[in-house]
């Protein structure tokens, strides 16, 4: 029997309602056994400043890098903010690839968005794979989860409604869950 894939999900929506937060849920609801998904809240990491840092890592952001560290992959839905990514979820990046605990580096990641526009936050997505160079974070390339019109796809109670949208999802996890086991049986075996 295979072992567990823990898969850490997050977004930078701030937002109660989310869709790309309903998104997460959505995927949680399709794992496949074998595979589990926590969804984490960025909301109390506090902005990245030097000063803080040099007082001392807030407990909430040691916290953060603690369960990136303990997870095999991560799993990021990221709205799109003015054709990019939101401060929340960059600002959240910026923390966990502070100091000398590489969490980040080699760590598979796959990226979904969700936006009421035509575009389902493409645009963000392409930008959140630039931000993953300089990490060393490890993004599936394919497939690409956009849904689009988001605002169509879920109803009042945040329940993703959309097969299409449903299927790429799950295409996504099951590449994710794939994928972390490839990775983690390439570092195993060195």
């Amino acid at each position: 029997m295979e072992e567990q894939i823990r898969i850490l999900g997050f977004t930078g929506s701030l937002r109660k309602n989310s869709y790309n937060l309903a998104a997460l849920r959505a995927a949680r609801q399709l794992l496949n056994d074998g595979a589990e998904l926590e969804i984490i809240d960025l909301t109390p990491i506090p902005f990245f400043n030097e000063d803080l840092e040099a007082e001392g890592v807030p407990q909430v952001v040691a916290d953060f890098k603690k369960r990136i560290a303990e997870a095999d992959a991560l799993l990021i839905a990221t709205p799109e903010y003015n054709y990019s990514i939101p401060p929340v979820l960059k600002n959240a990046l910026d923390w966990a690839s502070r100091e000398n605990n590489p969490v980040l580096r080699g760590k598979p990641v796959g990226i979904m968005s969700a936006s009421p526009s035509i575009f389902g936050g493409a645009r963000a997505q392409y930008h959140l794979r630039q931000v993953c160079v300089v990490l060393d974070l490890l993004p599936l390339n394919k497939p690409e989860v956009f849904i689009i019109n988001a605002h169509t796809k879920f109803d009042e109670k945040g329940n993703l409604t959309d097969d299409r949208s449903r299927t790429a999802i799950d295409n996504l996890m099951r590449e994710l869950v794939k994928w972390a086991r490839m990775l983690k049986k390439k570092e195993e075996t060195g």
